[in-house]
């Protein structure tokens, strides 16, 4: 069987989220900043380096039973900012969106750096600064403590 012919079969869900077009490689990155463990009553449907056309290759998870809330997506866009998020609900796409990085990211992450004012007892949330997406490069708005994609993953 030649290549073109081959297809890769993963299956509909009934209700819940597709997460497409994620970076090769970043599918478990994306589970993990979800606080997905796998002891879950959910199933979830995790594929990595799938042919794309958009991309060469790509990752997919399909979760059933869960829709996304705007912070878990703006988590997903520092991994993965040119995925798409698609809702599902009687195996019909009824909601497809874009992941969007935003240029201001508030309480997703916190600064690294610990002499940060962030990180004391001051009621202050962490605020950064979208300086680069890809590479992920974020700035910190009281210290201007740079961080980077794998700062950001050693949070979650």
């Amino acid at each position: 069987m030649c290549a073109e012919n081959r297809e890769v079969r993963v299956s509909k869900i009934k209700d819940g989220t597709v997460i497409d077009h994620i970076r090769s490689g970043y599918a478990l990155d994306v589970v993990k900043i979800l606080g997905i463990t796998g002891h879950e009553r959910q199933v979830v449907t995790i594929a990595i380096n799938v042919p794309s056309k958009r991309f060469r290759t790509k990752d997919l998870i399909k979760i059933e039973g869960r829709a996304l809330n705007r912070q878990e997506v703006n988590r997903i866009a520092l991994i993965a900012p040119r995925a798409t998020i698609n809702i599902i609900r009687g195996y019909k796409v009824v909601e497809k969106q874009e992941v969007k990085l935003p240029n201001e990211i508030e309480d997703i992450v916190k600064c690294i750096n610990p002499t940060c004012i962030s990180n004391s007892n001051e009621p202050i949330s962490a605020k950064f600064t979208l300086e680069s997406e890809d590479p992920l490069l974020l700035k910190c708005h009281y210290c201007s403590y740079a961080l980077e994609k794998q700062d950001v993953l050693r949070q979650f």
